[in-house]
């Protein structure tokens, strides 16, 4: 086998990467949903961070899809979820994709029926309309929303690394991704 693909005792290095670099991007992300939340309209910090929000949410979403069908043509080969605590961190994870691509997915379908149009790095995806379109526009009400609940999903998700694994049952299981 080699270092690149998952192994059973251990995640791969493709894994590995998209697992520890879309954590910062996320982390990233979330910082600037709570700058703009939190800070006032003029802040510096809050303009730059949020100036981001839409290129590094498109960004994550695209490295979702792609580490979505990496994780499927790993699935023989990766660590195994055994038990009754496997099968909770399956439904873990299995939620934490759902959102990750819910979360993004939203946004983009309004902004495919919205007004404004959008552009992925300079590159037009989705041309102006001259009206809106009302169903489209409907689900991006909970893009905020089911952003919050991601974090607190990957913030239990850490949690369940760190002091479940790690702490708790010293079991070894961070180190597969590390």
């Amino acid at each position: 086998m080699n270092a690149l693909s998952d192994r059973p005792d251990r995640y791969g290095l493709v894994s590995r990467t998209f697992h520890w670099g879309m954590a910062a991007l996320f982390a990233v992300q979330f910082l600037s949903a709570a700058a703009h939340w939190a800070l006032p309209r003029e802040n510096a910090l809050r303009e730059t961070l949020w100036g981001s929000h839409s290129a590094l949410g498109t960004t994550l979403f695209l490295l979702v899809l792609l580490r979505g069908l990496w994780g499927l043509a790993n699935i023989p080969q990766r660590p195994p979820h055994s038990g009754a605590a496997g099968q909770a961190a399956l439904l873990g994870h299995v939620a934490i994709y759902l959102l990750m691509v819910l979360v993004p997915a939203v946004r983009l379908l309004a902004a495919a029926g919205g007004t404004r149009g959008f552009s992925y790095l300079g590159i037009p995806v989705f041309p102006a309309r001259e009206t809106a379109i009302a169903w489209m526009q409907a689900p991006a009400e909970w893009h905020g929303e089911l952003g919050w609940i991601l974090a607190l999903v990957v913030l239990g998700h850490i949690a369940m690394a760190t002091v479940w694994h790690r702490l708790i049952q010293r079991d070894n299981v961070l180190q597969r991704m590390t």
